[in-house]
């Protein structure tokens, strides 16, 4: 656990405050378009389109930017966007795992690769690097929603496996395929949600050495800023130091 979440406590505490928010609309948008491409224009009728305004509400995205995601859908109708997965190993051989959302599979595939290159790293066959992780559906909640008592208690009755207080927000985990059917029952209580989503998480984080961090943060971020690339997951582990 540490790896992932560790990974995105730094993320979110960098500078570049900006620059990385219209990243994350960015990003937000392009999952709300597809979402909508994909199923019903209705929230209520689209869990994953829900999930996907839920996530740009809670990161401040203007009303207008999610409503122009979703007009854009009808719009895009001769753009195909697919749901890519690259898998790798980075600086100091930390296992890493990409996931894109691209229209052009050929510039994110070279795109990937020199990031991976630059710092040292390889890109490997789909299976060299997932093997280190387990896919669990991932739903965070900001504590100021609900106490760590009644999430605690929230989450056991709506069939999560685990539930996580963290400093700033609790995570629950379940198995990838219940994600929206605990989601639901979480929305009878919980009005708002950070992120509701399928992530990978590391069976055993690998310890990155001191004067390693900053080079693996900065491949990290690299890839982060991709602008095909939605998620990044690793096995680096930050807090041995």
């Amino acid at each position: 656990m540490a790896g992932h979440s560790h990974w995105a406590g730094i993320k979110h505490k960098k500078g570049k405050a900006d620059k990385q928010r219209s990243k994350i609309f960015s990003k937000l948008s392009k999952e709300i378009t597809v979402a909508a491409k994909l199923g019903d224009k209705d929230p209520a009728m689209n869990p994953r389109l829900r999930s996907a305004i839920q996530a740009a509400r809670s990161a401040n995205m203007p009303k207008d930017n999610i409503e122009r995601a979703i007009d854009k859908s009808s719009a895009a109708s001769g753009i195909n966007f697919e749901n890519l997965r690259y898998e790798g190993f980075g600086p100091d051989k930390i296992a890493v795992i990409v996931e894109a959302l691209t229209d052009n599979k050929n510039r994110t595939a070279s795109n990937i690769r020199t990031i991976f290159q630059k710092s040292g790293g390889s890109l490997g066959t789909q299976g060299s690097a997932s093997h280190n992780f387990s896919q669990l559906g991932i739903i965070k909640i900001d504590k100021k929603e609900i106490s760590d008592e009644k999430i605690f208690e929230l989450a056991i009755d709506s069939g999560a496996d685990e539930c996580i207080s963290h400093d700033e927000f609790h995570e629950i985990q379940c198995p990838m395929s219940d994600i929206y059917n605990v989601k639901k029952k979480l929305e009878t209580v919980v009005a708002n949600f950070i992120s509701t989503e399928i992530e990978w998480v590391a069976l055993n984080n690998a310890n990155v050495d001191k004067d390693k961090q900053e080079t693996v943060i900065e491949f990290l971020e690299s890839l982060e800023d991709d602008d095909d690339v939605q998620n990044v997951f690793s096995n680096a582990n930050f807090e041995n130091n």
